[in-house]
């Protein structure tokens, strides 16, 4: 993915999540699950930054992020969702892929610099498209992870 953040294999899954809520809620347990954080704690974070505003980038994708005290860099977790969502995005199209962002508390630039880096990926049609068509989490981690997926970014 990039050197701005990490992401484990295992963060990266399938749900079956019915609302914006349930998307949050799958990303806060996944958080937890690979990275060791308290999910109550993830979910607060996530929903806080929710409220100000959507983090529906459009074309089908969400990057909801929140920093959170304790880390040492930010984190990523992905969930492609197997029936898309409404998060009420920018341009009205409905979630299927989620990027949850997690940075340390006081990572003014480094998180910014982050979520521009998933923007920029996820702005490349053919790796959207890949990511989409994908049969496999193991092959979503590697096109993510992928020397194109780091150019595309």
């Amino acid at each position: 993915m990039s050197a701005l953040y990490t992401l484990d294999p295992a963060a990266v899954g399938t749900g079956n999540a019915l609302s914006k809520s349930e998307v949050l809620v799958a990303l806060a347990d996944r958080f937890a699950t690979v990275y060791d954080l308290d999910a109550a704690t993830v979910l607060e974070a996530l929903e806080e930054r929710e409220r100000l505003g959507s983090t529906g980038f459009g074309r089908g994708v969400a990057i909801p992020h929140a920093r959170i005290p304790g880390l040492r860099r930010p984190i990523c977790a992905v969930l492609r969702l197997n029936a898309p969502v409404s998060f009420d995005a920018a341009d009205g199209l409905p979630v299927d892929l989620a990027f949850g962002l997690l940075s340390p508390d006081q990572s003014g630039a480094a998180h910014l610099h982050a979520l521009a880096a998933i923007s920029r990926m996820m702005r490349d049609d053919r790796l959207r498209d890949r990511l989409a068509e994908a049969q496999s989490d193991e092959t979503v981690y590697a096109l993510l992870t992928s020397d194109s997926g780091r150019t595309a970014a």
